[in-house]
């Protein structure tokens, strides 16, 4: 029997009721609403309604196969039985991370269904030969038709079908409209070239380059959509209340969809280039709503002949193939209806005189074309902290892999290599040691903490059968020679262009390109440039000259070296910055640039440079380099000096020679660096890596703002040698510092770090940060704790009851449902941010029995009318919190009917209504205020309130119609934003009342 018909064989009376099992009974009444009904609600094996267990479902795929068997020829073999079974599990179990709802599923087709089942997990299919594989599929196939079947046979489907259709139409209609405003009189062209460009962006930015992954005939590029591993990105609370300083910390591209302008830092190779090619790739498909992406990396930019270009030009200046066939003023339209994802993506890669220019630039763009949305990527000390903070724009910075991270990237990285291996269980051994040794080894686990370090530890790892290089440097030189020499010769590719050079030869004409880039501010040059640079280089290379003109080196460097790459016709630039600042800094030692070193030691784009050159040097020229660093630290003043004499310290971890007295002077510099004093300090600080540990002083002696300082510091570094030194500050007084302990958790093993540090933390006022169940476990084995915040997809079910009093949940894209928390009997304050399952009518519903909940802050957008219709009307609030978009729909409409409040705070919100302050006004028990005055834009009377806090002030800011609007204020905090320390006295003078000014720092 051939297996292309195996499948559909199998009789509808053996599939229809085993299929009926992945599903909850339909009870009386059930899903008779006018919301979308998502398959993942309706699967039995997740969620509350949970009959079927992981081992149910493959014991039921296993009796799918089996009867699929049990007559006629078998289309696959006896040992191949199992792997089918683990495969149609698997994309059975699939289903529950479907976000289409039943009519969708329905619409789609059981065939379209079966291959995003599939699609979903490529890796089970992969290792099945040809006919197994046909067979799993038709199987799939015939599985998926019983689903739809039994879709259509709920007795809510025909009702929520035409409710489908009436919501379906209703957007329709408002989309023509919108469509038809926008439209220009041109004739309709821009929706062609929209549909042209959309195309293009995927084809352009759908594929990363992994290093070493061909090493073994395997593509060396990756599906984005495989490979892409999300993030963590950390940034400042919208509104630090005192007594939570409760994190921000999201899966990034979740963080960025939660602010319009975001400028995103990030350390050489931490992924911000591969997020800026997700954002695009994602909005091009449609996923992020009806706006277009522009990719604006600004090396480009900046060479653009006319200057930095105007929207106009944008396609024309990143080298988009048909950017002439752009209809006139298209890009215009697009912004002006702000439907702009605008992804300027490194502004430490331009020189730092064009830094100012570009900000220009970018304010112009912004006044002009408000309501788009923007993310600019950058270094981390490449811009100071709140360069574009005047223009509107959050920090958030991506945080190191975690270790799970780390275990992830691994398990993707030999996924990928596996595929066309022909040793694949030799890669299953691989990948295991190499996840043993990152987790014993703190120097390997310090290396592979970003996506380019952790891709080449793989690859080398893999490369060497098991050996890995220790320092930097090694592993730098050693993907060098797996790139360049080693590759070709596994592949036995070597001469296929009519040129063989060996390694040398390559690097030295390398960093001859590299060497000239550095020099002149740049990241990329024309590819004439390139070849006047090879050319004057090759007479001195014989063996490289006998082979071939500048043209035809520079084209083999291009194709098969790995470390070139050409991004459009006539531009040449190296893969990464990385291997461009590792071999220019070999270049200088050789030159004995020295001086030049020095000159730039002050602009953040030589750092990585002087740190390679500090591996290449010999001892004697280390010394005197070291010197010369300290001496133009003496000399400079400011943020300059202080940089200068970290990036000094910084440099000791590379001179694995040197004279003990001068990296004795280099200590004592920096001493006067140490303690740190502020989070920027703590980040430039922790930049130097572990060597810092030992010079960190405290907790005695150090004030609260200097005590968490240095335990950021600590916690940014975070290897295992730094636990010991957080662990001292266990006990200290101040919250701000046990919040920073408790939030670094997820940087550390779980239980090591539970028992010496988070289990030891005084509870008084403190969140303690659950990152995975493993957190949990471990505080639950230590009695629970009453305030815990949950950070992404822990699962809030099973929370001890009589423990918690307080709980934050954030960042959890599966949590649908709340009735879990009704348990909970003890809990007054609940925080729900960043859960876009709970964005839907009467997602709060089952709060109503939560009947000793009296505070609720709400991050997350109510999908109501007026706040009376959004929030249980049972509860007795007496606080309520709003932030982002959660009053989009409703405004503050209704407030007034929740007689029990009397504290209510408004966080990084839309703009109110004149309404929505009457609402505030207007109530009679409300005491207390919290806001951003710079938003407040009211000038009537608010009598009511006695307690009054501003958040994100500054030393300019007008406070003179205070006592106006406030006429009653009795007490009056001020909470400076980070670039302010301190409000002039003339204007403090002038407040109704002496008010109590501070600072509330983040946890990083």
């Amino acid at each position: 029997m051939e297996p292309s018909v195996i499948g559909v064989k199998v009789a509808s009376g053996v599939v229809g009721p085993l299929i009926r099992k992945l599903f909850v009974a339909e009870g009386p009444g059930a899903g008779l609403v006018d919301q979308p009904v998502r398959i993942s609600g309706l699967v039995s094996f997740r969620g509350e309604k949970r009959t079927l267990t992981i081992d149910d479902l493959h014991k039921l795929a296993a009796e799918l196969v089996r009867r699929a068997l049990r007559d006629g020829e078998r289309p696959v073999a006896p040992d191949e039985e199992t792997a089918v079974q683990v495969a149609l599990a698997r994309s059975l179990h699939a289903l529950g991370d479907l976000t289409m709802t039943d009519v969708q599923a329905v619409e789609l087709g059981h065939e379209a269904l079966a291959r995003r089942l599939r699609a979903m997990c490529p890796e089970h299919a992969a290792i099945l030969s040809l006919d197994a594989s046909l067979f799993y599929e038709n199987l799939l196939d015939t599985a998926c038709l019983h689903i739809l079947h039994f879709f259509t046979q709920r007795s809510t489907f025909v009702p929520r079908t035409l409710v489908e259709q009436t919501r379906r139409q209703r957007e329709l209609i408002a989309k023509v409209d919108a469509l038809i405003a926008r439209t220009p009189a041109t004739g309709g062209t821009d929706t062609a070239f929209e549909q042209r460009y959309q195309a293009y962006v995927p084809t352009r930015h759908g594929h990363l380059t992994i290093y070493g992954i061909d090493l073994h005939h395997s593509p060396d590029r990756w599906p984005l959509d495989a490979a892409y591993l999300s993030l963590q990105a950390l940034g400042p609370a919208e509104d630090a209340v005192a007594g939570q300083h409760a994190a921000t910390a999201l899966p990034a591209e979740q963080a960025l969809a939660d602010h319009d302008r975001v400028l995103l830092r990030g350390v050489a190779g931490s992924g911000k280039t591969t997020l800026v090619q997700w954002l695009a790739v994602t909005a091009a498909r449609g996923e992020r709503g009806d706006v277009i992406p522009f990719v604006l990396p600004l090396r480009t930019l900046v060479r653009h002949p006319g200057g930095l270009p105007s929207p106009d030009a944008f396609l024309a200046a990143v080298r988009v193939p048909f950017h002439a066939s752009q209809p006139e003023g298209w890009a215009d339209r697009v912004l002006t209806a702000r439907r702009g994802l605008l992804l300027v993506d490194g502004i430490d890669e331009i020189p730092e005189r064009e830094r100012e220019r570009t900000r220009r630039w970018l304010r112009e763009l912004l006044d002009v074309y408000p309501g788009n949305r923007w993310l600019v990527t950058s270094r981390p000390s490449a811009v100071r902290e709140d360069w574009l903070a005047a223009d509107g724009f959050t920090e958030l910075a991506l945080a190191p892999m975690s270790q799970d991270d780390i275990a992830a990237f691994i398990a993707r990285w030999h996924t990928a290599a596996r595929a066309d291996a022909p040793d694949p269980d030799r890669l299953d051994d691989y990948e295991r040691s190499l996840l043993d040794a990152v987790r014993t080894k703190p120097d390997l686990g310090r290396l592979a903490t970003n996506p380019l370090m952790c891709g080449l530890v793989c690859a080398l790892h893999r490369d060497r059968r098991g050996y890995l290089p220790h320092g930097r440097q090694e592993l730098y030189d050693a993907a060098l020679s797996m790139l360049l020499a080693r590759r070709d010769e596994e592949r036995d590719m070597t001469g296929q262009d009519d040129v063989r050079l060996s390694e040398l030869p390559q690097i030295q004409l390398l960093q001859r390109l590299a060497y000239w880039l550095i020099r002149n501010n740049q990241s990329e040059m024309d590819r004439e440039r390139a070849e006047r640079i090879i050319a004057e280089v090759l007479p001195s290379l014989p063996s490289a000259a006998a082979q071939g003109d500048a043209g035809t080196i520079l084209r083999h460097l291009l194709v098969r070296s790995g470390l070139l790459r050409e991004p459009a016709v006539g531009t040449v630039e190296f893969v990464h910055r990385t291997f461009q600042d590792y071999l220019g800094a070999k270049a200088a030692v050789e030159d004995g640039d020295f001086g030049l070193l020095v000159r730039g030691a002050s602009d953040e784009q030589w750092a990585d440079v002087i740190r390679m050159a500090m591996a290449h040097a010999r001892p004697r020229e280390r010394a005197d380099l070291l010197r010369d660093l300290t001496r133009a630290a003496d000399r400079a003043e400011g943020p300059a000096s202080t940089r200068i004499r970290l990036l000094a310290l910084a440099s000791l971890e590379h001179a694995t020679e040197l004279d003990p007295t001068v990296r004795a002077e280099v200590e004592r510099g920096a001493a006067a660096l140490i303690p740190p004093r502020t989070t920027e300090e703590a980040r430039a600080l922790a930049e130097v890596g572990p060597l810092v540990l030992e010079l960190l002083p405290g907790p005695e002696g150090l004030t609260d703002a200097e005590a968490r300082a240095v335990v950021v510091t600590a916690s940014l570094i975070g290897t295992e040698a730094a636990v010991p030194v957080l662990a001292r500050f266990r006990s200290h007084r101040a919250v701000e510092v046990r919040a920073q302990l408790a939030w670094t958790w997820y940087r550390f093993p779980a239980r090591w770090y539970g028992e010496e540090v988070v289990t030891r933390l005084p509870e008084d006022d403190l969140f303690f940060a659950v990152h995975s169940e493993d957190h949990l476990r471990v505080l639950r084995e230590a009695g629970g704790r009453s305030s815990l915040q949950l950070v992404g997809e822990v699962d809030p079910d099973g929370l001890p009851s009589e423990t918690v009093t307080r709980l934050m949940i954030r960042g959890n894209g599966r949590l649908r449902d709340l009735r879990c928390l009704a348990e909970l009997h003890r809990l007054t304050w609940l925080s729900l941010d960043a859960l876009p399952g709970l964005e839907r009518p009467d997602a709060l519903a089952p709060l109503a029995r939560a009947r000793t909940l009296d505070a609720l802050d709400l991050g997350i957008r109510l999908k109501a009318a007026s706040l009376d219709e959004a929030l249980p009307h049972e509860l007795p609030l007496r606080y309520l919190r709003f932030a982002k978009k959660a009053l989009v729909e409703t405004g503050l409409s209704g407030l007034r009917r929740f007689g029990s409040l009397r504290r209510l705070s408004l966080a990084a919100l839309p703009p109110l209504s004149p309404e929505d302050y009457e609402e505030i006004a207007s109530h009679p028990t409300l005491e207390q205020l919290q806001l951003d005055w710079k938003s407040f834009d009211w000038d009537g009377l608010m009598p009511h309130i006695t307690r009054l806090r501003l958040n994100n002030v500054d030393k300019d800011q007008g406070l003179s119609a205070l006592p106006e609007v406030f006429p009653n204020l009795r007490e009056l905090d001020l909470v400076l934003n980070p670039g302010t320390t301190n409000v002039p006295s003339d204007v403090l003078s002038a407040l109704p009342v002496p008010p109590t000014v501070m600072n509330v720092g983040e946890v990083l």
